[in-house]
């Protein structure tokens, strides 16, 4: 049997972070092991753990750079090499490695569709629907780039689709919830899968010589 836990620590003259995923059935207190200087991207995480069914545990540490840019994005850096490093770890247990999902609140709805086949490209399309400059002393940039940080992490494809939406607050929620949503699919065993990965071109090997 595969990983059930797995935690990267990432170190720069910034930040120190650390990531704990915990596959085991979430527990009562998840939301309490997301501790990030900021409550709106903490409860923003939460819904990636609810919608997944992952326990994610995180702890920030700031070396001076006390900046949300900072934060989500090496946070989710962070976390994506955390879900990268399960993949590679369970693969052979059938480990999916793709999954889409639809998340909605009230009158906002969102699309997200992710594989991870170590190619990273993210793309959001807010389809013309005007999305508030800030939500909850966040700004909607520093939202956006922890899901962009998250694909460096975990060399991954993430394309999201914000459907309906009027309130920042709800729009912001129904992304994450769809996100929770697809990336609990990607994440999910199945025995059929045993071997198998996400794209037909299998596994990628580089070969490099130097003189």
């Amino acid at each position: 049997m595969g990983n059930k836990i797995v935690s990267v620590t990432r170190k720069t003259t910034e930040s120190e972070i650390k990531v704990t995923l915990d596959f085991n059935a979430l527990k009562q207190d998840y939301r309490k092991r997301i501790k990030t200087p900021l409550p709106f991207l903490n409860h923003m995480i939460e819904h990636i753990a609810w919608r997944s069914e992952v326990n994610i545990e995180v702890d920030v540490r700031l070396d001076a750079f006390d900046l949300n840019h900072v934060v989500c994005e090496d946070v989710a850096i962070t976390f994506g090499k955390a879900v990268y490093e399960y993949i590679k770890d369970n693969a052979s247990e059938g480990v999916t490695g793709f999954g889409d999902g639809i998340g909605i609140i009230d009158e906002a709805m969102a699309r997200s569709a992710l594989s991870f086949e170590n190619r990273a490209y993210f793309q959001i399309d807010y389809n013309g629907i005007e999305v508030p400059h800030e939500t909850e002393n966040m700004l909607s940039e520093d939202v956006e780039t922890f899901l962009e940080g998250f694909v460096q992490g975990a060399m991954c494809t993430l394309h999201i689709d914000l459907l309906k939406g009027r309130n920042g607050h709800h729009i912001w929620e129904a992304i994450y919830r769809s996100f929770g949503v697809a990336l609990g699919r990607a994440l999910a065993v199945n025995e059929k899968r045993k071997g198998m990965t996400s794209g037909v071109a299998g596994r990628i090997d580089f070969s490099v010589e130097k003189s």
